[in-house]
């Protein structure tokens, strides 16, 4: 174990490749009026989609965690310009040299809401019920697999142990999912902690989750405990917030122009133009991790055929997707990590729109041309069922160009639309071809939370030869040994068609004037604590 000193080092080698570059028009909303901050005030945020569930460590989508997030403390933050692990809850750390270890030294002081201590058993508690959630926690039970244990070394002093080793831990621990809660909502059950009994030890707390209404929260008086990165020290600015659920991308930008809202998400793409030309400020922010894709079900009798998988992929035309429905905010995929993810690889070369080639993949693999376009093999037409969920409003306008553009080689697209709260049931029960979707994360192993045979599994995969790639990026502590297994991922996901990559998420929010200092912290979501209003 290293001493408090070489901590930093050995921590960089753990996370040197956090150092990824990162793509914002803007960090911050800068209004108009006063130019000095002040504390009061209450602002309201238009959501694209209901939560569903406030609970961090359960939930993975945009329009849940920006209210849950605001109600939770990490153990470290990560400094979303130099991807930088810095200190927060725990005020210094130390990684064995086989990062198997991780030790943190708490700082003294912090309290949940109900008065409890944020102490090395908080952390114990945390970690153990996160693993207990099992499914109920994807990103949790991904970023703690093979998880020993939490020891309780002194009350501000907790190790965590890993049976292998496991370098992507402590950016895991900057993230909202592992996000510390009291004792008296970890011991519940996991629907219990959905729509209320959220306590923490964030700069906000709960007042009330209204499903498929609003989430409101309150600033927490005596807070001190913040993260190293905030500006201001001690509570939030702002004493209340709300997160009001207002589907409909006119709607929202209609409830920012008349004031009922002083900041929207979910940006449509066809709006921004007309929100900044009316003077509101656009916030945008790529996403890392796994980009919008359609995910194959390699269990599926026309999806088990790499040859379909490869054919797909080349018939599917990225730019004009982008071109067509987003903006020029968005890019193309060109790999199976977004291009702002640590130890993305350029792969764009394999993922060139290619059709003659598909049609040329399918004819070899004995789909011939049948009624209507569709390809037909021993009696069998090529119409594949992609499911999506309602959580991005270009989602479906995306789906159905990319529908017209496979047709164009053969293939029948069908598309079945689920609400984000159902998206990975449906997952589970396998009912379908391709999965449609994203993840975000800075760190490369969002690749074996997605692809390994050894966690959730949602692709059916079985292949050796990934799993050990996605093992050895995991175990690697050297940075750039720990890049060349992550490159090799990205390629073998691509090679065998297991992904098909359309396009980077960009995280779009508009502001009114009134807002100063709305941040996008490392993963492109939201942090409130240093907002304010004119």
């Amino acid at each position: 174990m290293l001493g408090s000193r070489r901590s930093y080092a050995v921590f960089g080698l753990v996370t040197a490749l956090s150092l990824a570059a990162t793509a914002c028009s803007s960090s911050g909303a800068s209004g108009t009026g006063s130019s000095t901050p002040h504390s009061g005030g209450h602002l309201t945020f238009a959501l694209a989609s209901d939560p569903i569930c406030v609970d961090p460590q359960q939930q993975g989508n945009n329009d849940a965690i920006y209210p849950a997030r605001q109600l939770v403390d990490s153990l470290t933050d990560q400094d979303p310009k130099t991807g930088k692990i810095v200190p927060w809850l725990a005020r210094s750390w130390e990684v064995s040299k086989d990062a198997t270890t991780f030790t943190f030294h708490l700082r003294g002081g912090a309290t949940f809401s109900d008065g409890t201590p944020v102490d090395a058993r908080a952390v114990k508690d945390n970690f153990d019920g996160i693993v207990r959630l099992g499914a109920k926690s994807v990103l949790g039970a991904s970023y703690l697999a093979g998880y020993r244990g939490t020891t309780v070394v002194d009350k501000n002093t907790a190790r965590v142990t890993f049976k292998a080793p496991n370098a992507q831990f402590l950016q895991a621990t900057s993230t909202f999912t592992l996000g510390l809660l009291a004792r008296s909502t970890t011991r519940l059950p996991a629907a219990k902690r959905c729509t209320d009994h959220i306590v923490g030890s964030g700069p906000f707390t709960l007042v009330d989750y209204t499903p498929n209404k609003s989430v409101e929260e309150r600033r927490r008086a005596g807070y001190s405990w913040g993260s190293s990165l905030w500006r201001k020290k001690g509570p939030a600015y702002l004493e209340r917030i709300s997160f009001k659920v207002v589907p409909e991308s006119g709607v929202r930008t209609g409830s920012l122009q008349s004031g009922q809202a002083d900041a929207i998400g979910g940006v449509a793409p066809q709006d921004e133009d007309g929100l900044k030309a009316a003077g509101f400020t656009l916030l945008s922010r790529a996403n890392p991790g796994v980009p919008f894709a359609l995910t194959a079900n390699t269990a599926r009798p026309l999806t088990r055929d790499a040859g379909v998988r490869q054919a797909i992929q080349l018939g599917v035309n990225r730019k004009e997707v982008v071109d067509t429905v987003l903006s020029r905010r968005y890019k193309p995929a060109t790999s199976a990590l977004a291009s702002t993810t640590t130890a993305y690889k350029n792969l764009g070369d394999r993922l060139a729109y290619a059709p003659d080639r598909a049609r040329k993949l399918l004819e070899e693999a004995g789909w011939k041309p049948g009624p209507g376009g569709i390809r037909v093999k021993d009696g069998r037409k090529l119409s594949l069922k992609v499911v999506w969920a309602t959580n991005f409003g270009p989602n479906q306008t995306a789906l159905e160009l990319i529908q017209q553009q496979l047709k164009k080689i053969g293939v029948q697209i069908t598309l079945k639309s689920t609400s984000i709260g159902d998206y990975v049931q449906v997952r589970q029960k396998g009912d379908y071809d391709y999965a449609w979707g994203n993840t975000t994360r800075v760190d490369p192993d969002i690749l074996r939370t997605s692809f390994s045979s050894k966690g959730l599994n949602l692709s059916r995969l079985h292949d050796s030869a990934l799993d050990a790639v996605l093992d050895e990026q995991s175990a690697t502590a050297d940075a750039a040994r720990r890049a060349g297994y992550a490159a090799r991922a990205q390629a073998l996901v691509l090679e065998k068609g297991y992904q098909v990559p359309v396009f980077e998420l960009t995280t779009v929010i508009g502001v009114s004037g009134k807002v100063h200092d709305l941040d996008f912290e490392a993963s492109s979501r939201l942090q409130f604590h240093d907002t304010w209003l004119s």
